[in-house]
Parts: structure tokens; sequence; C-alpha cells
């Protein structure tokens, strides 16, 4: 049995954001799949280079995670609302990340993402989002992702 491919090997498989592109071999490379309309699940495996000091994450690579997943929970939800064929080129307009706890480097992280508030009419939709390492909450995002336009360098970068 193959293994299943992320919304990101789907519909951006030619993608090289450092978070989430498929066709970045430096990047974190997170795979991102629906749960629901409103959600999706990410797990990931941080690597010995991702380390802040021994043993724990970068923090900047926790907030890395966060806006990626949350983005692309947004832009799966906008395109579920709204029927289209392929999600919309979303961008991070604001997101607050909030650090609990050290997030440990040996462990696999479940990163969980859900639309809390939404407009598909304007392209636009808030995410919550949490790290899980071990069963416990190590950070948390909350964001605004927006559909972009023509002629903004995001529109049509999928």
């Amino acid at each position: 049995m193959s293994d299943p491919k992320s919304i990101q090997e789907t519909y951006a498989p030619e993608n090289q954001c450092f978070g989430c592109g498929p066709k970045n071999d430096q990047g974190l490379r997170i795979r991102s799949f629906p749960e629901s309309a409103d959600a999706c699940i990410c797990r990931w495996r941080p690597q010995p280079h991702h380390l802040a000091f021994p043993g724990v994450l970068n923090g900047g690579i926790c907030g890395a995670l966060l806006d990626c997943h949350s983005n692309w929970t947004a832009a799966w939800h906008l395109m579920k609302t709204t029927g289209a064929a392929a999600p919309p080129c979303t961008v991070t307009a604001e997101f607050d990340v909030k650090l609990k706890r050290p997030t440990p480097l040996d462990a696999e992280l479940v990163i969980r993402a859900h639309v809390v508030e939404s407009e598909p009419d304007r392209g636009r939709a808030t995410v919550e989002a949490t790290i899980e390492a071990n069963g416990k909450v190590t950070a948390t995002c909350r964001g605004i992702f927006v559909a972009v336009k023509e002629g903004h360098p995001a529109y049509h970068r999928w």
C-alpha cells in the first residue's frame, strides 16, 4: 500500500516554501491531511539540526510548523466551503504563537489545526492550532489566513 498524498503533494507539488514545500529539499516538508472540511492534522519528526538547545526544538521552527499547517487548513476549508476544485492560494495575514513548554526534539509531533471563523465570500479563515508532543500541548497558534488575488506575489504559487 502506498503512502497517501498530503494536501501539499496533491495541490502544490512544485511548491518550494521552507515549511511546506514538497520541492524544498532543505525545508521542513510538512504534510497536512484533512480530518474534516474544517480541520487538518500533521505528524512531523524534528531532526537534530532543528534544535534550540540540547533536546529542545527551536521556537522559530515551532512557529513555521504552526503557520504552514494552519495556512493549508484554511486553504482546504475555503476550497471545501466554496466547492472549488483546488484550494485558493492563501497567505498569513497575522498569527500569534504561544510557546507553552519546551517541545522535545526526540518525539513525533502532532500538529492539529481547525477553522474557528470563516468568511468564504471574502476568502478569509481564522485558524487555531496546537503542537503536541508525548500527549502534551507544547505550542499554540491563532492566525488569520486570506486568499490572494491576481497581482499578489503568491497568486498561483501552487
